[in-house]
């Protein structure tokens, strides 16, 4: 099953002032995501994580690429806190406090990014968030930079895992809004608001990682 830490499974730990969440999927899947980041992101620059959950991964990801500045964003109050947590525990200087980001959103609280990730977002929310996340994308980053995802998918011409079947009626269960997200589907999308995807990843759990770079 796909190795999801915003599906629910996010679990209380004690932090400054009990505001740090922790999600054990992030201690399993952050390595193998930072060794394929570290040919897709730049150098320098500023990356804007859509989503950022718990907060745990920005964190990582802030030490392991220190010419990059971490911008985290999330459009949950709970999240905004843990993140803020994490962030202030970490003492880095290369990432910045949290802000509120709904993705679905026609304007954003930042004006520009070098490029943005968003992990595991796309199958635990509308559609319409999806729309926005790559619509606001396109209108941050400059031609070539990338637009990175990660989480679960369907995809034609290749079968898809029983649990990940199982996922998905799960999370349509939960919510009818929500659900494994088609491949082709976001490949369209893509194309829509000027995006190309060159890279299709694949990860532990049933994951993929996908680049999208602007055209």
């Amino acid at each position: 099953m796909a190795d999801c830490p915003r599906a629910g499974r996010a679990q209380g730990r004690a932090g400054r002032k009990g505001l740090k969440r922790h999600a054990p999927a992030t201690e399993r899947n952050r390595e193998p995501i930072a060794r394929v980041l570290a040919s897709e992101l730049p150098e320098k620059g500023r990356v804007l994580e859509v989503a950022s959950g718990s907060g745990e991964h920005a964190v990582f990801f802030t030490r392991k690429f220190p010419g990059l500045k971490w911008h985290p964003s999330d459009p949950d109050e709970a999240a905004l806190n843990s993140i803020a947590a994490w962030v202030e525990e970490s003492g880095l200087a290369n990432i910045a406090r949290p802000i509120f980001l709904d993705a679905s959103a026609e304007d954003w609280s930042i004006d520009r990014a070098d490029a943005v990730l968003c992990f595991n977002m796309i199958h635990i929310s509308p559609w319409e968030a999806t729309v926005g996340l790559f619509r606001g994308s396109s209108q941050l980053l400059a031609n070539g930079a990338p637009l990175i995802l990660y989480g679960p998918f369907v995809e034609a011409g290749v079968e898809t895992a029983p649990s990940n079947l199982a996922f998905d009626q799960n999370l349509k269960g939960r919510n009818s809004a929500w659900g494994l997200r088609s491949l082709d589907a976001i490949d369209e999308l893509a194309d829509k608001h000027g995006f190309d995807r060159t890279l299709r990843q694949e990860m532990p759990a049933n994951n993929l990682i996908l680049t999208y770079r602007k055209f």
